[in-house]
């Protein structure tokens, strides 16, 4: 009874010595073994087993990308210029057993490096090519911080300068030049604006010169054609009229029947000379014979062909008429 006992119990503790031995690492995560003080193996993620007392977790080990923000280091320029920078380092560990016998406290000796190399390059920077080369300092700053860490199982992935704080009479002395700065550029986008719109003012005056003149000849042009086409009418309408004449075939008579009544409208006037062509004074005679015969009764007979009958023309009493003989 007492050896069954003593079996029980020896086998209660050999299972409670397996639950013991058994690890799960999760995800993202690596543990360093060690066997009797000594580097025995890495353990990734998934089910493991530990010897009791034999083996123990040296370390657990992140294997995610990791931040750290180290504070303001004093830095002095090439130009003796004293500035506070801070840095930002994304590593991470690619080897958990160089992190672990690497070095002693590697986040410290990474602050540090960072603090040396960054010296190092802002002392061959002056002020401005400092405040002005945030690229070149971090790509430099990396690629230093990456090789030294390298047997320390780090991978330095990127190295961000965060702040820049020169001191403050230099910075008042920066205000003032960027504000000295900002007023000359004003100054000129002013004048540059003054003398566009001047231009631009000028240019519309001429183009509103150009179209007034160009407005005027087209009017004048305009009333040419309209002058010129006035004329063509006219004489149009004047050959028309002698054409007429032409077709009705116009006698003697009736010529000087026209240029008695041309006389009759000069009689009207108030000229005090006239001057009659002999025709006119024979026409004016046989006007007055042929009043006389129409007053007489006169047997009917068939009518001869008459001229037609001159009007009699009032002449002023102050007009004295002269008569032209051929």
């Amino acid at each position: 009874m007492d050896f069954g006992i003593l079996l029980l119990f020896i086998f209660i503790i050999l299972i409670i010595v397996a639950i013991l031995g058994i690890r799960i690492v999760s995800q993202s995560k690596a543990y360093v073994i060690e066997r009797l003080g000594a580097y025995h193996r890495t353990m990734q993620t998934g089910l493991h087993y530990v010897v009791p007392v034999l083996d123990r977790v040296a370390s657990v080990v992140s294997l995610k990308e990791m931040v750290k923000d180290f504070a303001p280091q004093p830095v002095i320029t090439k130009d003796n210029v004293t500035m506070q920078i801070d840095t930002v380092v994304y590593y991470q560990i690619t080897d958990p057993k160089l992190y672990t016998y690497g070095v002693e406290n590697p986040i410290s000796a990474i602050e540090n490096l960072t603090a040396t190399t960054l010296r190092n390059i802002i002392g061959d920077l002056e002020l401005d090519e400092t405040l002005t080369s945030r690229d070149v300092i971090n790509t430099k700053m990396r690629s230093i911080l990456d090789e030294a860490t390298d047997p320390w199982g780090i991978k330095v992935h990127r190295v961000e300068v965060k702040n820049i704080l020169p001191p403050r009479d230099i910075q008042e002395a920066m205000e003032k030049q960027m504000r000295a700065e900002r007023e000359r550029r004003e100054a000129i986008l002013k004048a540059e604006g003054e003398k566009k719109s001047q231009i631009l003012i000028a240019e519309g005056e001429k183009e509103s010169t150009v179209l007034r003149a160009e407005a005027q000849k087209q009017a004048k042009i305009k009333s040419a054609e309209g002058e010129a086409e006035s004329i063509v009418k006219i004489q149009q309408a004047t050959a028309e009229g002698l054409r007429l004449i032409k077709e009705v075939g116009m006698d003697e008579a009736v010529l000087k029947l026209k240029s008695y009544e041309a006389m009759v409208d000069v009689a009207n006037g108030q000229a005090t000379k006239i001057i009659v062509p002999s025709e006119l004074q024979n026409l004016a005679t046989l006007g007055t014979t042929l009043h006389e015969m129409v007053d007489k009764p006169v047997p009917p007979k068939p009518a001869p062909h008459v001229k037609p009958k001159p009007k009699s023309v009032p002449v002023p009493s102050d007009t004295t008429v002269e008569v032209i003989s051929k």
